[in-house]
């Protein structure tokens, strides 16, 4: 007889719009709650998980009678998300008493009153950083106290179908079972090539036909100069340097500075950079100014940059442009989340003693799954 596949039932805590249970859904997992203090981000939520309670507020304020008011006595397999990551970025300076990093208690406390079989909380690659090992100590700490066996990984998003390079540290814990991390689909360490952004621009419609959140107006350059510059820029380049200048801008469209007189001799951030066209996407940022469309002369739209995060072009986004832009940016690709609801539904659920993980330089180590130092 075959086994029929797994499905849990799953809350969503700091839920943004929801690009993690997005995925896990596409998985066949069932989203009963989203859980964000953000009214545009919530509102993107429920208009796309239209089977699940939502929750616009503080998370501390969310007690136990109003969770289970919410959850209207049905069980919950699952505790998924990801607390703001400020406090635990490469660039922050990683202090466990950092306010930003306090809202995993949340996360404990609701872990506590549903007791799901699984938990999985996303958050920067800096949370594996060594410097960070007093952090991630204390996250294990807490959760194994509740019975759960627990790992990590940095997971990369272009090795499992999303035409961007994102990377993420996924930490899992399971009760009476032991974690299961997925496998690259895509790329080098694959038999599939990575998806590139011209894959994911070359279809933005909906089922219906019709194309959201592209609204080509709004992308317009108000600086004429730099429109007129970003015609001369071949797709993934832009200007960071004066030999970029030299080779891409005529000689009318220079930037008129003086290159050794600027910091390191460059730009600290690249102008104008483009888009690649036949590799996957940097990563998609929380500005709609930070990248510019891979041929034309224009920004992207937030159904373009959806789908470099790999949203179906069903999801439909609420909110400003600006609004909108901060919740693609801030999401976990669905694909990544998509891989993880797949490795889960393996997982075997038994009586298990325990086996404490230790939080040292071969976790750290190990975590990563990619040639490299830490992005964020």
């Amino acid at each position: 007889m075959k086994r029929q596949s797994k499905s849990f039932n799953f809350i969503d805590l700091f839920s943004g719009c929801g690009g993690l249970s997005c995925g896990l859904e596409m998985a066949g997992h069932k989203c009963l709650l989203g859980v964000d203090a953000n009214q545009d981000a919530i509102k993107s939520f429920a208009a796309n998980h239209r089977d699940a309670s939502v929750y616009l507020g503080d998370i501390k304020k969310l007690s136990e009678k109003k969770l289970n008011d919410l959850l209207k006595g049905k069980r919950i397999d699952m505790v998924v998300g990801g607390p703001p990551c400020q406090g635990f970025s490469t660039v922050g300076k990683g202090e466990v008493q950092d306010d930003r990093n306090q809202l995993f208690k949340e996360f404990v406390r609701i872990v506590k009153v549903t007791n799901p079989k699984i938990i999985i909380f996303e958050n920067v690659t800096g949370l594996v950083a060594k410097k960070n090992q007093s952090i991630l100590k204390q996250i294990f700490n807490y959760f194994e106290k509740l019975g759960y066996n627990m790992d990590a990984r940095v997971l990369s998003a272009e090795e499992f179908g999303v035409p961007e390079k994102r990377r993420r540290t996924i930490i899992m814990g399971v009760k009476n079972g032991e974690c299961l991390f997925p496998e690259a689909t895509h790329g080098p360490r694959s038999r599939k090539r990575a998806k590139s952004v011209a894959d994911a621009f070359k279809n933005l419609k909906a089922s219906n036909g019709k194309i959201y959140n592209h609204d080509l107006k709004l992308t317009e350059i108000k600086n004429k100069e730099d429109w007129a510059r970003l015609k001369f820029i071949p797709p993934g380049k832009g200007i960071r340097y004066e030999d970029d200048e030299k080779k891409y801008l005529p000689k009318k469209l220079r930037y008129g500075i003086d290159w050794n007189k600027l910091r390191e001799n460059r730009f600290r951030q690249t102008r104008l950079q483009r888009l690649p066209l036949e590799e996957p996407s940097p990563t998609i940022l929380t500005s709609r100014t930070s990248y510019y469309h891979p041929v034309e002369p224009r920004y992207l739209t937030p159904r373009e940059a959806a789908a470099c995060q790999s949203f179906p072009n069903d999801f439909i986004f609420h909110g400003s442009q600006t609004a909108m832009f901060r919740q693609i940016g801030n999401a976990v690709p669905p694909f990544l989340a998509l891989a993880i609801g797949e490795v889960i539904k393996k997982i075997h659920f038994k009586k298990v003693i325990s086996k404490k993980k230790s939080i040292d330089h071969s976790l750290t180590k190990n975590a990563f799954h990619y040639d490299g130092s830490t992005f964020l």
